[in-house]
């Protein structure tokens, strides 16, 4: 018998996130779903629903940013619904498209705090339903942008030092957790055909899909851990 996975997903709204919402509740797992966007959600719950009856799906609208200033209890809020977490994938992200020269501080640091910030943010509160008897796997949504090495490209900066301090962070915390039986992996993404990168790269027609990619996170998601432990892994066929 399948085994059904209780898995958190930060950023669904949109994109990637929605579409890997979609794929693992048509799979009979259990899903709390967080995004800032009411209105998304409330149309990507429905869109579950019509296509999986059965579909288990906790939607929870509310800006992830704020879990920075202990203004939100993610660990109260989904433990009240799940006593174990098998699953937290971090999708949410934030970009500015602007040269270096043309950064505002404070547009830098919301960058950050959303794309980093946020996550270890999210990832603490949640430790205490994760590991120990049963494994968790975290995964965390960086860029080919914040893998060492890549190409790089103007007008990305802050978005991809962001997400090579995502990347970095999933490293040491793959180590620090490994005996809580917690395992911890970044997926350095390429060009996917979505809004994020219609505003990074005007005009650029990518090689994949939302759905396409979807279906390669939501295999790693329940598959990964068995294979990597603290691994930036880039997914991508082409550059950017």
């Amino acid at each position: 018998m399948k085994k059904n996975l209780n898995i958190v997903i930060i950023g669904c709204s949109r994109g990637i996130g929605f579409q890997v919402t979609k794929q693992l509740t048509q799979q009979g797992h259990n899903l709390f779903c967080i995004s800032r966007n009411k209105d998304a959600l409330e149309n990507l719950e429905k869109e579950c629903r019509e296509s999986y009856p059965e579909a288990s799906i906790i939607t929870y609208s509310t800006d992830i940013s704020l879990i920075c200033d202990n203004k939100i209890d993610l660990y109260g809020t989904i433990g009240n619904v799940f006593p174990h977490v098998d699953i937290l994938l971090y999708n949410a992200g934030f970009l500015i498209n602007k040269s270096f020269d043309d950064f505002q501080i404070d547009e830098a640091m919301e960058i950050f705090k959303i794309n980093f910030f946020s996550a270890s943010a999210v990832i603490k509160d949640l430790l205490p339903l994760m590991g120990v008897e049963k494994i968790s796997h975290i995964v965390n949504i960086g860029s080919m942008g914040g893998f060492q090495g890549s190409a790089k490209f103007p007008g990305l900066s802050y978005y991809s030092a962001s997400k090579a301090a995502l990347a970095s962070l999933s490293e040491c915390l793959a180590e620090e957790l490994k005996d809580r039986n917690i395992r911890v992996n970044c997926l350095a993404l390429g060009a996917t055909q979505t809004e994020m990168l219609a505003e990074a790269f005007p005009g650029l027609r990518a090689p994949l899909s939302a759905g396409e990619m979807a279906e390669f996170i939501s295999h790693f998601m329940i598959m990964g851990h068995r294979y990597f432990n603290g691994k930036i892994i880039p997914v991508s066929v082409s550059t950017p």
